[in-house]
């Protein structure tokens, strides 16, 4: 019985919000990408992309999907450096979920595998 680790809901919610804070970033990323597709009218079923920014587009699909994947471990209680590293990676925006989620992974690292 000693062995025996109570499970609480931390694990689960910080991969809820990892989830949600990688899901942002991804849709973020996509105004800016897409920006005159949205304000400007589509010519001819064009899209343009804007170029501009993709020196800032693919660091940041890598921090999100890494937010995403840390997430999905997170809620399967596997992997705990991987969930370490999504919730670093969920901070590293300005969105102060991300930092929650770094402190309920530390606080429940005994519950993973």
């Amino acid at each position: 019985m000693d062995g025996a680790v109570k499970k609480n809901r931390m694990p689960t919610i910080a991969g809820i919000l990892d989830i949600v804070i990688g899901s942002l970033i991804l849709s973020v990323l996509f105004l800016f990408g897409f920006d005159p597709t949205i304000i400007e009218p589509v010519e001819a079923g064009i899209f343009h992309f804007n170029l501009s920014l993709a020196f800032m587009i693919v660091p940041a699909i890598t921090i999100s999907a890494l937010a995403i994947v840390g997430g999905i471990f997170a809620i399967q209680r596997r992997k705990w450096r991987w969930t370490l590293a999504g919730s670093i990676a969920a901070a590293i925006f300005p969105i102060p979920l991300g930092i929650a989620a770094i402190v309920l992974v530390v606080l429940s690292k005994n519950e993973f595998k």
